[in-house]
């Protein structure tokens, strides 16, 4: 008998790789036979609507109304399982009491840190910040981390809310992190362990067979242009390598000032549509990552290692996890411009290694990140949450808000 999945997310008010992601599994899903049914809202109506921002402001914190079209959402699809993905701001962890009272289990994949992190990126004015651990949330209010103290004030209350009802501890029975970087973290402020499991988001990545690395002219960034992105540090090792050609793509709404920024042998080609880069990795001899913050999971270093690209990336937070220093890349502390100028370099003046890593990389995709192993672990998952309900096993805690 075909399962059927519900899909929680609340979409971002701007396209993000979040919500390609959902997409994608979405898709995989429905390959397999699953039965998907999708309960969303998106954050652009923040804006059409009057008083939105207000309304967005309290509905973080709790949503009764949200709870009520949930609950009749759940009743009309009678999914075998919940699978949310975003909660903030207007579908709200309100609606997690509700998969208890119907006796659906849930599962939740945590694409950040949101759990004990009000703006979810342990990010504070462009540098890492953990100062919100702990339950110490009012710091984002005290630093204004959203740079608009009522946007602060509301990420804050809303986390603290969800935090003292334990609205995600009771009413999630499991947690799916993206790396063990993440679960570590999240485990220290609370998360169960063993209610955690450790599972890259399931996304078809097409491999291809890389031409050889002396005919590629480029070391290659994409993604989003800002500042903790690592861009100054991209540009500075440009500078040092002033005689190698750079390519960036992406938005750099978020950092306007990058051409005046850029020397002259970086190119910023800004936003380049999803069909159009895959010229741009068969093109490049090198991938660079020079982030300064913890990423989540950035599919875009599977999509470059899956074009045999070596990787140059910063060592924080999960990415080593994903780039094998030595084996499929090579690392740098983030923020050191002239390391990572020196493994730029290293890789552009040497053909056979940028050959050997993209090979490595190639490999690494086909056995570790395959979309269809990625999906039997998953389903796995959603088999063990649906066999516990009738036996018991699952948590099971009283509705306390």
């Amino acid at each position: 008998m075909s399962l059927t999945i519900a899909i929680v997310h609340n979409a971002y008010g701007k396209v993000s790789g979040e919500e390609i992601v959902i997409d994608n599994l979405a898709a995989l899903l429905v390959t397999r036979g699953l039965n998907v049914q999708r309960f969303s809202i998106s954050s652009a109506e923040i804006e059409d609507k009057r008083l939105g921002k207000i309304l967005a402001f309290f509905s973080g914190i709790h949503n009764p109304f949200s709870r009520k079209a949930f609950g009749q959402f759940l009743r009309e699809t009678r999914p075998d399982v919940v699978h949310i993905h975003n909660l903030y701001p207007l579908i709200s962890p309100s609606i997690l009491p509700e998969c208890t009272a119907q006796g659906i289990p849930v599962v939740m994949t945590v694409h950040n840190f949101r759990l004990v992190c009000p703006n979810g990126l342990l990010l504070s004015h462009g540098e890492v910040c953990h100062r919100c651990l702990g339950g110490r949330e009012y710091w984002c209010i005290l630093r204004n981390c959203e740079k608009n103290i009522f946007k602060s004030t509301g990420y804050a209350l809303r986390t603290v809310a969800a935090r003292i009802m334990r609205r995600y501890y009771n009413h999630v029975n499991h947690f799916i992190c993206l790396t063990s970087f993440q679960r570590d973290i999240l485990v220290k402020e609370g998360l169960p362990r063993d209610r955690v499991s450790v599972l890259a988001n399931p996304v078809e990545i097409k491999v291809t067979e890389s031409s050889a690395a002396m005919e590629k002219n480029s070391v290659l960034f994409v993604g989003r242009v800002s500042r903790e992105k690592g861009i100054r540090s991209l540009f500075e090792a440009a500078r040092v390598c002033s005689d190698i050609p750079f390519l960036v793509a992406g938005n750099f709404e978020a950092m306007p000032e990058a051409r005046e920024l850029a020397p002259a042998n970086v190119t910023l080609l800004g936003a380049v549509p999803s069909q159009e880069l895959d010229a741009l990795y068969e093109k490049a001899r090198v991938f660079v990552l020079p982030s300064v913050w913890y990423e989540g999971f950035p599919t875009v270093l599977l999509e470059a290692m899956s074009h045999g690209l070596p990787m140059v990336c910063s060592r924080i937070g999960g990415l080593p996890e994903i780039v094998d220093d030595g084996i499929t890349g090579l690392l740098y502390e983030p923020g050191n411009v002239d390391e990572l100028a020196d493994r730029i370099r290293a890789l552009w003046q040497n053909p056979a290694l940028c050959q050997k890593l993209g090979e490595a990389g190639l490999r690494k995709v086909r056995e570790d990140y395959a979309a269809d192993r990625l999906l039997d672990r998953l389903l796995e998952i959603y088999e063990n949450l649906i066999g516990s309900r009738h036996e018991d096993r699952g948590v099971r805690y009283e509705d306390r808000g």
